[in-house]
């Protein structure tokens, strides 16, 4: 089964492609080369991961997709297609006309998402812009949204104001708002990161049941690596502004081909079998990204790196059916089991 699904995700063309994607962010310093050759595919219907440490270039990525970059940001190279169109070639007019359609976005922080001086109910029909209904259908659209999302009252509530809910209720009202126009992809900026441990855990099962309910795809950027192995179906790791390892969920958590993959798997409180003082951590620190790098870009950090390293910068390597990563030591292996 697992086979047929993969030979049908292959000849079904991606609902987002990304491709060999390079952004820079001019400073007084010099231009930082935040994303570098990223490629990554978001199929029809499916959740992508995207988890990797504060400084990967997660936020960039989806800011770039949603075309929300601050003005000294520049694309330098690649393309962003949705639905085969390249956003990156769009007028701005044509882009932003996406925006609350087909493409929809939940960001980190609920309280900065929504609009403190105006009611949920105005903010969720005015999300609706693109729709030709009438404002009492709109309303009565939001309302039932609300309740879909579990805010307890909804008659009410959507009469109040974004300071009068918790900080659970009103991820929920962005996730309402964002679901509402059924967009065919979502973005997920860390939706889960203000909350606690038990509201996190009702998101991400309210998430994946709207998910399969709407059939949109959804692009998921955590540090939690639990809710991205309970959400997604695929998942990229990046470190540094470039994708390092990507595949089936199931793979990269039991097959780590990366060993910045293995690194952050290690540190993962969830998967520390002993009891201990301190958490495991990484040592050292993400590079900087101003000017030329030459070689891996995890060499200074990693335990395994050797001369080729230092000088080279890896291609990629396929593992299995459907598993990529790109770092030196997996040509070795290679050329061992041969």
């Amino acid at each position: 089964m697992r086979h047929d699904r993969l030979i049908r995700q292959t000849f079904a063309r991606p609902l987002l492609e990304i491709r060999d994607l390079n952004v820079d962010f001019g400073t007084p310093r010099g231009r930082i080369h935040a994303l570098r050759d990223v490629s990554l595919d978001v199929p029809a219907s499916q959740v992508i991961g995207i988890v990797g440490e504060s400084g990967s270039g997660k936020s960039t990525l989806v800011h770039t997709v949603m075309g929300l970059l601050p003005d000294n940001a520049a694309v330098t190279a690649g393309s962003i297609r949705l639905e085969g169109e390249d956003l990156l070639k769009m007028s701005t007019r044509a882009r932003r006309s996406l925006l609350g359609n087909r493409l929809s976005m939940i960001f980190q922080d609920p309280m900065t998402a929504l609009n403190p001086v105006r009611t949920i109910e105005s903010q969720m029909i005015d999300v609706q812009h693109h729709d030709k209904r009438s404002r009492s259908q709109k309303s009565a659209l939001a309302l039932e949204m609300l309740h879909r999302v579990g805010i307890p009252d909804p008659q009410s509530r959507i009469r109040g104001f974004p300071h009068q809910f918790s900080g659970g209720m009103r991820q929920r009202v962005c996730i309402a708002m964002a679901l509402l126009v059924k967009p065919a992809l979502l973005v997920a900026d860390e939706p889960t990161t203000a909350l606690d441990a038990t509201l996190e855990v009702q998101i991400i099962h309210l998430l994946k049941e709207l998910q399969k309910e709407i059939g949109c795809s959804i692009l998921f950027v955590s540090h939690h690596l639990g809710a991205v192995a309970e959400l997604c179906d695929r998942v990229a790791v990046m470190y540094a502004g470039e994708v390092v390892e990507q595949g089936e969920v199931r793979d990269i958590f039991h097959n780590p081909a990366h060993p910045y993959t293995r690194a952050l798997l290690e540190c993962d409180p969830g998967l520390v079998r002993k009891s201990r003082r301190t958490l495991p951590t990484i040592p050292g620190e993400v590079p900087n990204l101003l000017g030329r790098n030459v070689g891996c870009i995890f060499r200074t950090r990693c335990r395994q790196a050797f001369n080729r390293c230092l000088q080279e910068k890896p291609v990629e390597y396929r593992i299995g059916v459907d598993q990529i990563a790109r770092c030196h030591l997996l040509e070795k292996e290679r050329l061992v089991s041969v």
